[in-house]
């Protein structure tokens, strides 16, 4: 029986926003879809709890011991009307665990949700380490436009708890399908939010090792061998979500309708083959650095030819490295160096060639047209992702009234000359 107790492990408090470590920021030159939506946000914290999970950081040789696994989750939601917005997150983890800073945003902390409506879920996953707040941005964004969305803190994975890899590399998908399912009716934790999700249409966001996670969960299994490293998960546990597998096959779940994965990692360290990968059946939009030396471009683009089973999608930030997209700005105090740290934790977030900002701006653009397709049936959205693979090709031509020509190929939705240093590239089923 799963159980969920409410938390207020971070105050967000109401009023005048400071312009530090904003993750609201839409830049005047961002593209159309990356601007908030219609609703006021709501926050809210629950700490959940999933029983009988194996305990990885406490397995021996001779034993795998299981524990009531700990999730904290924190929930963005359209709220209701006549909420104001802007609010500030206090007590949030740096990438320096030692070092808490304060965010500020569009969200408004326990605001009664929407009082009519059903909503999508979007379940977002973090990379290792990291935190529930590493993506607040697109959290926020896309509540603002009709969605509930929910990210993670995963345990043994953040910048608090850090702990044995192996647990992250068993536990991402398992943590994803436990979320989604638990707010799929949260009425026994939360029957006003319970009221407006739609638990039956669900998305799924994950970036580095929580992309790696949404790619097993959305149906790519792993190898043999990926099982069998000696750093890896123990005592051959992660053959749970070995290919061909009967446990793996169960692992997709129908109420998820799409995937997001940015710079996933695992194919660049062979956990996946070209069979395993042609297993996921999820729509699929990767993101990915051009020259991303973590998860390896070569690998990533591997993925993106290799998930046959789909129609999918790749963007491409020429230049940028692995914090393509996902990471938020980094907080004002990520610029000092921090004790116990041999970089400033500046650069967990950070790109040596693009704004965070930009990419952010970018990240939510794209991931309302994809979530918006296939999560609310908004064929509307289309056009955002039929685009010119290289944008630097792309014409401007508009006729007296501002309208696009025929001639016109420059990437929807991108003011001229502002889709610089991106491609986006799409594969059909079976290709």
């Amino acid at each position: 029986m799963r159980h969920a107790l409410a938390a207020a492990a971070v105050v967000l408090t109401v009023g005048p926003a400071m312009a530090e470590n904003r993750i609201d920021t839409i830049r005047p030159d961002a593209p159309a879809l990356s601007a908030y939506g219609e609703h006021v946000v709501g926050v809210r914290s629950f700490e959940l709890v999933n029983p009988g999970q194996i305990d990885i950081v406490n397995t021996t040789a001779e034993n795998a011991p299981t524990y009531d696994r700990p999730l904290t989750v924190e929930v963005w939601y359209p709220a209701a009307d006549g909420v104001e917005a802007g609010g500030t997150y206090e007590g949030v983890n740096l990438r320096a665990a030692s070092v808490q800073v304060a965010l500020e945003g569009q969200a408004v902390r326990d605001a009664a949700p929407a009082a009519e409506g059903k909503f999508p879920l979007i379940v977002i996953s973090h990379g290792y380490p990291g935190n529930r707040f590493l993506m607040a941005h697109l959290g926020e964004n896309l509540a603002s436009k009709g969605y509930v969305t929910v990210s993670i803190d995963h345990t043994d994975s953040t910048y608090a708890d850090q702990n044995a890899f192996g647990s992250t590399l068993l536990n991402r998908p398992l943590d994803q399908d436990f979320v989604v399912e638990t707010f799929s009716d949260f009425s026994s934790v939360s029957s006003d939010l319970a009221a407006i999700i739609d638990g039956d249409t669900v998305g799924v966001i994950g970036y580095s090792m929580g992309g790696y996670g949404a790619l097993i969960y959305g149906g790519a299994g792993v190898t043999q061998a990926s099982t069998e490293y000696p750093w890896g998960t123990p005592n051959g546990l992660l053959t749970r979500h070995l290919e061909g597998s009967e446990s793996h096959a169960n692992m997709p779940n129908d109420k998820v309708k799409a995937i997001i994965s940015i710079a996933p990692w695992g194919k660049n360290t062979g956990f996946w083959s070209e069979g395993g990968l042609a297993g996921f059946s999820k729509p699929l939009m990767l993101m990915a650095g051009s020259v991303d030396d973590v998860s390896v471009y070569s690998a990533l683009r591997a993925i993106f030819t290799e998930t046959t089973g789909t129609k999918r999608h790749l963007l491409t930030f020429e230049n940028a490295n692995h914090n393509a997209a996902a990471p938020m700005p980094s907080p004002k105090e990520g610029y000092q160096m921090v004790e116990g740290m041999d970089f400033a934790p500046f650069e967990h977030y950070a790109d040596a060639v693009w704004d965070n900002t930009r990419m952010n701006n970018i990240a939510q653009h794209f991931a309302t047209a994809f979530m918006d397709m296939h999560l609310k049936g908004d064929e509307s959205k289309a056009a955002y992702l039929e685009l010119i693979e290289n944008a630097a090709e792309g014409v401007t031509k508009l006729d007296d009234a501002g309208k696009p020509t025929d001639e016109h190929t420059y990437w929807e939705g991108f003011p001229a000359r502002t889709a610089a240093g991106l491609k986006f590239e799409t594969l059909d089923a079976g290709n």
